[in-house]
């Protein structure tokens, strides 16, 4: 079977990024909303433009990886049809969501996803706001589709997709879509609350396309006309610098894990716990601050 080229999509989207959100900022303006602010919305495109000029290297390795576990361990070889487009499309989702959630779950793989919900607006250069690091270890969430059996082109190709989906969802200028949609896709709604720091809204709504993973997993939060979104983090980082940005909770993470004295194992459970876990029972998780609030309400 010859091997197919698809294009880099993401490149070729750039044009169509840089238009949508001059047009989002135009009908911003005339709302009368305040989503963007200049300082904020200029460090996202930043560090867009560094995850593209890393992504160089990143989706290198991740070719490689690919490639080694479909030629070397793959179980069926599944052909490039129109069905294993549909196959593949849930297959992604599916890794898509895992990825996100333990994202969010294991402050390993948060030290390089918290990038993303850094900012303390909501806009499609928000979408942009995208890790330095995560793209060098993230993919081992998809290792399981070139075992499989699917072309790495495949899978590169729809995890593309995915991304380009998910542009058009940082946004508040839409409200609330026809319910079918909602149901079944995710939504500018359903990603406002997993943007929000809000003690309901924290680590819900995962989903890449689909809703339903949320749902069939219970990780499912609608936005709440009577909660508003407060965007950004528990402890917010409160800085504009790319740099710092890209690494600021690596180092606290580093600081914790190996400053003071504790066991070994402690030290490592800093790397698997969730944000906010500390060895000495001090700290609060998600789970806790959504326990105490429903309580208080």
């Amino acid at each position: 079977m010859q091997d197919p080229n698809f294009p880099d999509i993401i490149l070729y989207a750039i044009p169509f990024f840089v238009i949508a959100m001059l047009l989002e900022l135009y009908v911003t303006i005339k709302q009368g909303l305040k989503t963007y602010e200049p300082k904020d919305a200029f460090s996202s495109i930043a560090m867009g433009l560094g995850n593209v000029f890393l992504g160089f290297f990143s989706k290198a390795l991740v070719l490689l990886s690919f490639v080694f576990v479909y030629e070397h361990f793959r179980v069926f070889t599944i052909p490039i049809e129109w069905w294993s487009f549909i196959l593949i499309f849930f297959a992604d989702d599916l890794s898509y969501y895992w990825f996100h959630r333990i994202s969010h779950e294991c402050r390993l793989f948060w030290a390089s996803h918290v990038v993303h919900h850094s900012s303390q607006h909501y806009n499609l250069s928000t979408a942009l706001r995208q890790t330095w690091s995560g793209g060098f270890y993230s993919f081992i969430f998809w290792l399981w589709l070139p075992l499989l059996g699917f072309h790495p082109a495949m899978i590169l190709l729809q995890m593309s997709i995915s991304l380009l989906y998910q542009f058009w969802i940082h946004t508040e200028t839409i409200d609330k879509l026809p319910r079918w949609f909602e149901a079944v896709f995710n939504t500018p709604s359903h990603h406002r609350v997993h943007h929000g720091s809000n003690p309901l809204y924290l680590d819900r709504n995962h989903a890449g396309i689909l809703i339903i993973w949320d749902k069939l997993f219970g990780t499912f939060q609608p936005e709440l006309e009577d909660e508003k979104v407060v965007y950004g983090l528990v402890k917010n980082i409160n800085t504009y610098n790319p740099v710092k940005i890209a690494f600021v909770e690596w180092i606290h993470l580093f600081k914790e894990a190996f400053s003071g004295r504790k066991s070994l194992k402690h030290r490592l459970l800093y790397f698997i716990k969730p944000p906010g876990w500390k060895h000495d029972g001090s700290g609060k998780i998600s789970d806790d601050l959504r326990k105490e609030w429903l309580d208080q309400n």
